[in-house]
């Protein structure tokens, strides 16, 4: 439903606060997303930020086991050990998530070598929504639904921005174990993927 007095609708208003609540809730407020960590997952800080581990969170979130919602098979980031992996964190609702989608797909007719996930970040959606959402625009890589524990761990390392699905983050997880956050904000092309991957 749109707003008749030219402000944001409720759906805009809502999802922006998405990313702001899960910030809040890691005590993550600060950072502009960009970060880049080594080959042991750990944070790379600004000098004289101090980082602290949050209850609850997990230690790296690419060992978390999650579950393909269209296959029901178990797998973890890790698990693809030795192949670039390519996240992208969505939500349902956001068309520029599917149109980042669109993308990844070319790339993965292109390449296959490469493993795509798209890793639903919205706590207000579930497997079943996910799973029909696959299956509607015919995606056919892993698709999960990722845990809070996860999204925490997520956030602080590279910023509320991978809850933020506009923005249409993906992060690449090279053969090595080096993860960095695609730079740019929105659709990255399947050319920018792929340049971000040789980057590795």
């Amino acid at each position: 439903m749109s707003s008749t007095t030219g402000g944001p609708s409720r759906r805009t208003v809502l999802s922006g606060g998405v990313g702001v609540l899960l910030a809040a809730l890691t005590g993550c407020t600060s950072g502009g997303g960009d970060a880049t960590t080594s080959a042991t997952g750990g944070a790379t800080a600004t000098p004289g930020e101090r980082t602290t581990a949050t209850p609850g969170a997990v230690d790296d979130w690419r060992a978390v086991e999650l579950t393909d919602v269209t296959t029901g098979e178990s797998f973890s980031i890790e698990g693809f050990d030795g192949r670039p992996v390519l996240v992208e964190f969505f939500a349902v609702w956001c068309p520029v998530c599917t149109n980042q989608q669109e993308e990844m797909g070319v790339l993965t007719d292109r390449r296959n070598d490469v493993v795509a996930v798209s890793l639903n970040v919205d706590p207000n959606e579930d497997a079943e929504q996910v799973r029909e959402h696959a299956s509607e625009h015919g995606f056919d890589w892993h698709y999960a639904v990722a845990p809070p524990s996860m999204t925490r761990a997520l956030v602080e390392e590279f910023g509320p921005v991978v809850t933020n699905a506009p923005a249409a983050p993906v992060v690449t997880v090279c053969s090595g174990g080096s993860v960095s956050l695609v730079e740019g904000r929105g659709v990255k092309s399947a050319d920018a993927l792929a340049a971000a991957l040789d980057r590795c």
